[in-house]
């Protein structure tokens, strides 16, 4: 059988999301730039009637509400939240949110959505986390999830030192971040469970490889960012004690602007 081009383009879009929920393999990295997340931006996906981009905060962590607010990295007044962080569900599972480049896939197709992902070396393999895109980056590869992770490394751009008060090149090196437990003592009481994470439960892994899939988002992820996909429902569901809220005390959802 033989489409047309018209045709083909037409059906591009649902070719995109179908390679976005396939399973595959890939690598990971680090990062916290306190800057505003790409998925962030309203139209970067089709998200569920009632939800909304990615939740961004302004200098003092508290939410705001207009989503064309300009990124704290480009003069304006939007930063990420500190609630969009990493934490312990158990010693095998952990939730978080990361900056992601899926091969084959856009922003549309992978903006807001969840992935499970087993680490296959280091000393957290067989450790699995779940995690939501909320961020890209120029500088990521295919199939790289940079994980949001306070003292990880500033990368191309730096909302920290307006943030929160970070030295002028962030907290330790550019990428990569701090290099010891200790570092985190010093941090803003909002970042430092998520600081702590990366040598508690996360062994202080350096750039572990993983393999993940594509799955329906647990309601503790999504309670901290409101942004829920259109087509989240259709995805398999997670394991069972995998949807229960653990949610850091810190981690809670902020208050709504008034």
């Amino acid at each position: 059988m033989q489409f047309s081009t018209k045709t083909l383009l037409a059906l591009l879009p649902y070719f995109i999301q179908a390679n976005a929920q396939a399973s595959s393999s890939g690598t990971t990295t680090r990062y916290w730039d306190c800057c505003k997340p790409s998925c962030a931006w309203p139209g970067k996906a089709n998200l569920t009637v009632g939800s909304n981009p990615v939740q961004m905060c302004d200098i003092n962590n508290n939410l705001i509400s207009d989503s064309n607010a300009a990124s704290g990295c480009g003069g304006g007044t939007a930063y990420q939240c500190s609630n969009e962080s990493l934490w312990a569900v158990n010693d095998n599972l952990a939730y978080g949110y990361a900056a992601v480049n899926i091969e084959g896939g856009s922003e549309a197709s992978w903006c807001c959505a969840c992935y499970e992902l087993t680490f296959t070396s280091g000393p957290v393999a067989g450790k699995k986390m779940i995690v939501q895109a909320t961020n890209t980056g120029g500088d990521l590869a295919g199939n790289q999830f940079d994980l949001s992770i306070p003292g990880g490394g500033i990368g191309i751009f730096n909302g920290c030192t307006n943030e929160w008060g970070a030295p002028a090149g962030g907290w330790g090196a550019q990428y990569g971040g701090i290099s010891s437990r200790s570092s985190c003592d010093s941090f803003p009481a909002a970042l430092k469970d998520g600081c702590y994470w990366r040598y508690d439960w996360f062994m202080g892994a350096d750039n572990p490889t993983m393999d993940f899939q594509q799955v329906a988002c647990p309601a503790a992820l999504t309670a901290n960012t409101g942004c829920t996909r259109a087509d989240d429902s259709s995805l398999p569901a997670v394991a069972a004690a995998s949807q229960n809220l653990y949610l850091n005390p810190l981690l809670r959802p902020l208050p709504l602007p008034m």
